[in-house]
């Protein structure tokens, strides 16, 4: 979300646009998102202008464009290192991959208004002015907190199917309710999504994970049918009975929209995807024995392999994939932290995801069994451990037992493994300290018996 500060500074590049294209008799105004925000005191992140200038007339006024959809009257006009949308007036004929029109004619601010989506969208603004435009009754329903499709809803989401899901992002964000002829048309025209890119879909899915009001999309995305369609592996988790005495809040879906509505309101993507995907694995590993116990062994192992599936579909990158996977995979390992020695536990600590697979823990607890006696722990180890490194550079390497004349082989690394514990578990403090030790236990390593594990 932008800063009000940075709003500001884009909005006066913005006015230098529209005074600029003003300036050479054309009409310009603001359109669209930032209208919107502007009137619910949301700070815009982007500027978008509409004007009655042509493509050509455009980029003959400015020095940076790039015409990204000249033919749709599209062009980027770059202030100052920021890009600005500049859109011609215009009308839509039919379109043909629902997505793109087939046709487009250029017109007035009152056709461009009915060709947009919904009319908290079909906005504009005279900056000089200071007035608004509205043609669709868009200002009315920002006042009512409502999502409403311009004209008939049935023809918008076959326009572009991808309005589907913005309809959910738009409501669950600005916590509007969608009106009941657009909601009725959106449930119909759902399971279309599939002739939309998954690169569109995915950032659509991406920004109602990383809004604060997370569980409101989810829960229209599971409402709408959306969910089943895109993400079948999270449906599949209605009905996955949990042990009541460890998760007394009901199913393993219940449980996942539980954690959803636990995360912080920013949070990084891939905490907000863990989260979602945590426990896919649950139902392909579920076990229930005679006395009725529920067991779900290496269920977060089956679940990294599913969220990569997932997110492999949603073209998500190998980065973004890598790190989701990591919190999923290690999410089952907090439950044995109070029982790990020093040097283990200072390298779980130590682990670059540690931070965000913490939070995991946090929620996945208030959301279950309601214990954080391990998160609790974990802080205060954090605190107790602050006073030095948690994995410091280690005292002794390869090179030390070299010149001990110890034979090179593979039983070096057990051996400085054996050191670094030692040293993480502060019964180490020098190189000194080290190499006695290591002669200690390890004395054959210096003999002709290479392969030897030597005395652990």
């Amino acid at each position: 979300m932008s800063t009000p500060e940075y709003s500001q500074h884009l909005r006066q590049l913005a006015i230098r646009i529209v005074s600029r294209l003003r300036h050479a008799g054309h009409t310009a105004l603001f359109a669209g998102g930032c209208v919107r925000d502007q009137l619910l005191r949301i700070p815009p992140h982007d500027y978008d202008v509409a004007t009655d200038a042509r493509p050509d007339q455009v980029q003959s006024l400015f020095e940076k464009t790039l015409p990204i959809g000249a033919q749709f009257g599209v062009v980027l006009v770059v202030e100052q290192g920021s890009p600005f949308q500049v859109a011609t007036f215009r009308a839509e004929g039919s379109y043909v991959d629902h997505r793109h029109p087939r046709e487009i004619s250029f017109g007035t601010p009152e056709q461009d208004a009915f060709r947009r989506d919904f009319t908290v969208n079909g906005l504009f603004e005279d900056p000089f002015e200071g007035c608004i435009l509205d043609y669709v009754g868009g200002r009315e329903d920002l006042e009512k907190g409502i999502i409403r499709c311009i004209g008939n809803a049935t023809d918008r989401f076959e326009e572009d199917r991808l309005r589907v899901m913005r309809a959910i992002r738009l409501a669950s964000t600005l916590d509007f309710q969608i009106h009941s002829n657009t909601w009725k048309a959106l449930t119909i025209c759902a399971s279309n999504l599939n002739e939309i890119s998954a690169e569109r879909i995915r950032e659509e899915l991406n920004r109602i994970l990383l809004s604060p009001r997370r569980m409101q999309g989810f829960d229209l995305l599971d409402k709408s049918g959306v969910l089943s369609f895109l993400l079948p592996e999270v449906e599949a988790l209605k009905g996955c009975k949990q042990p009541p005495e460890f998760h007394p809040e009901g199913d393993v879906f219940i449980h996942t929209r539980l954690m959803l509505a636990l995360l912080h309101a920013q949070v990084p993507l891939h905490l907000a995807l863990a989260t979602l995907f945590h426990d896919i694995g649950k139902p392909g590993t579920m076990q229930e024995d005679q006395a009725g116990r529920i067991r779900f062994n290496t269920h977060e192992k089956l679940s990294a392999e599913m969220a990569y599936k997932i997110m492999k579909r949603l073209r998500y990158s190998n980065t973004e994939i890598e790190v989701t996977q990591t919190l999923i995979r290690n999410h089952m390992a907090f439950k044995d932290v109070q029982n790990m020695r020093p040097s283990t536990l200072k390298r779980f600590l130590a682990r670059h995801s540690f931070k965000d697979e913490l939070e995991l823990h946090r929620i996945d607890c208030l959301s279950s069994h309601g214990s954080l006696s391990n998160y609790e722990f974990l802080i205060a180890k954090c605190a107790e451990f602050s006073h030095a490194p948690l994995a410091p550079t280690a005292l002794i390497s390869g090179k030390d037992l070299l010149a001990l004349d110890w034979k090179p082989g593979p039983q070096f690394r057990i051996a400085l493994e054996a050191a670094y514990n030692a040293q993480l578990e502060g019964l180490l403090s020098s190189k000194e300290e080290a190499i006695t030790f290591l002669l200690e236990k390890f004395s054959d390593l210096g003999s002709d018996k290479t392969s030897s594990r030597g005395k652990i």
